[in-house]
C-alpha cells in the first residue's frame, strides 16, 4: 500500500457524512491522498474504496451485537491483518466504537499513527472506556464542547472540532423551497417523520410514528405527512409498513432528509444524529427511542445523564421531550405533535435554544479534524524518526 493512503472506518449514515467532510478538506492540504477502509455512499462518491459495505457495521443495541458478532470478529480480523501488513499514513475510526476501538488499538501497537472521530459517550456511560481511548488512539476528535474536560482530566489528546453540519445547515434550502421541491403545499403543516437510519430502529419505531401520524391526519385532514428513508433498504421496509396504514397520506422520500426537514413545521425523530440536523434547520421536535428490552435494561442502568437526545444534553437542560421504550405509543405521540404543530408558544420554546446552540457547532468541524489528522501523523512521524 502506498503511504499516501489513509484508512477511514466508518459504521453508519451519520459517519457517512463526517468521513465524506474529512476526506474533502484532508484532499484540499494533501490533493495527493487516497482513502480506503470501510464507507457509505457519500465517501465513494469521493473515490473512497469501501472494502465490504458500511451497512454490516451498522448494528444497534447490546444484544443484537451477539447476532452479528462472529461476522465482525472475522472483519475486524482482515483489517488489522491488512494494516499491519500493508501501514497505511494513519487510520481514522469514525464513532464504532466497539468495533473500532480494537482495530485502532492493535493498529497503534505496530506504530501506525490512528485518531478517533466522534468521542465515545464517555460522559454518558461506561466512563471507565476513557482508558480504553487512551490506548487505542493519538488523538480524540469531540463533536461537542463539553466532552473536551473528560479528556483533559485524564491527559488524552483531544481537539474540540464542532459539526461538519452545523457549518452547511441549512445553506440555501428554505422551507418554501424544500417544499416545492417535495411537492407539498404551500400554506398547509408538514410533519415529517425520521425513524432512524438502522433496520432494527425502523423495526422499534415506524409503527408507532406511522400510526401517529394516522391519528394526528384523522384531526386535521390537511395535516401532510413527509417520512424520509436513510436508503434503499430502508425504503422497502417502510413501504411494507405502510400497508397496515391504507387511509394515511403520506409521501415516502428516499435520500432526501435535509429538504424534508427543512419543509416541516414539526418532526418525529429517532434520537440520534438526526436530532442535531433537526435543531440545525431549528425544527421543533418529539424525540423516541426504543430498542430490545434486554439491552434497554442494561443501557439504564449504566446511564449516568438525564438524557439520551443532542438537543438536551447540548443545552444541559430538557428543551426536547423525549419518549423512551414503554413510553413509545401512538396515542401520546400524537398529543404531543398536536402541540408542536399548532400551539405556537410550545414551538417557539424549544427554537429560541436552537440558534444559540448552532453557533457554537459551526466552528469548521471538518477543516480543524483534517488538521488534527495531519498533526498525528507529522506527531507520530517524527517519534518513529527519534527512535
Amino acid at each position: 500500500m502506498a503511504n499516501h493512503t489513509i484508512v477511514i472506518i466508518a459504521g453508519e449514515a451519520s459517519g457517512d457524512v463526517l468521513g465524506a467532510g474529512l476526506m474533502l478538506a484532508l484532499q484540499k492540504q494533501r490533493p495527493e491522498l487516497k482513502f480506503e477502509g470501510i464507507g457509505g455512499p457519500q465517501m465513494l462518491a469521493l473515490g473512497f474504496t469501501s472494502l465490504v459495505p458500511m451497512e454490516r457495521l451498522s448494528v444497534m443495541g447490546l444484544v443484537e451485537v451477539l447476532g452479528r458478532l462472529p461476522e465482525l470478529l472475522r472483519l475486524r480480523r482482515r483489517l488489522i491483518k491488512r494494516y499491519i501488513k500493508q501501514p497505511p499514513l494513519a487510520v481514522v475510526g469514525i464513532d464504532a466504537p466497539d468495533f473500532n476501538f480494537v482495530l485502532e488499538t492493535k493498529l497503534k501497537a505496530a506504530n501506525i499513527p490512528t485518531v478517533h472521530y466522534v468521542s465515545p459517550s464517555v460522559w454518558a456511560w461506561r466512563e471507565d472506556r476513557v482508558f480504553t481511548v487512551a490506548k487505542a488512539c493519538h488523538r480524540v476528535l469531540a463533536l461537542l464542547p463539553f466532552e473536551l474536560p473528560y479528556y483533559q482530566g485524564h491527559n488524552i489528546p483531544a481537539t474540540f472540532v464542532g459539526h461538519p453540519l452545523a457549518d452547511v445547515i441549512p445553506g440555501d434550502l428554505t422551507q418554501a423551497v424544500a417544499q416545492t421541491q417535495l411537492q407539498l403545499v404551500a400554506q398547509q403543516p408538514v410533519l415529517a417523520l425520521l425513524p432512524g437510519s438502522r433496520a432494527a430502529e425502523v423495526r422499534q419505531l415506524a409503527p408507532d410514528f406511522l400510526a401517529a401520524a394516522a391519528l394526528l391526519q384523522q384531526q386535521h385532514p390537511l395535516l401532510q405527512v413527509v417520512v424520509a428513508a436513510a436508503n434503499r433498504q430502508r425504503q422497502a421496509e417502510l413501504q411494507e409498513q405502510l400497508l397496515a396504514h391504507p387511509q394515511l397520506r403520506i409521501q415516502l422520500v428516499l435520500g432526501q432528509s435535509h429538504p424534508v426537514l427543512a419543509a416541516a413545521d414539526a418532526v418525529l425523530v429517532a434520537s440520534g444524529t438526526a436530532t442535531l440536523e433537526t435543531l440545525l434547520f431549528e425544527k421543533p421536535m418529539l424525540v423516541c427511542y426504543r430498542m430490545n428490552g434486554l439491552s434497554y435494561r442494561l443501557f439504564k442502568r449504566k446511564l449516568k445523564v438525564a438524557f439520551v437526545s443532542l438537543p438536551n444534553l447540548l443545552a444541559g437542560q430538557q428543551i426536547v421531550e423525549e419518549l423512551l421504550q414503554d413510553a413509545v405509543q401512538p396515542q401520546l405521540i400524537a398529543r404531543k405533535l398536536d402541540a408542536l404543530l399548532f400551539d405556537a408558544s410550545v414551538a417557539t420554546a424549544q427554537q429560541q435554544h436552537f440558534s444559540d446552540i448552532h453557533r457554537q457547532l459551526a466552528c469548521g468541524a471538518s477543516t480543524t479534524a483534517a488538521q488534527a489528522v495531519l498533526e498525528v501523523i507529522a506527531q507520530q512521524t517524527s517519534v518513529k524518526a527519534a527512535t
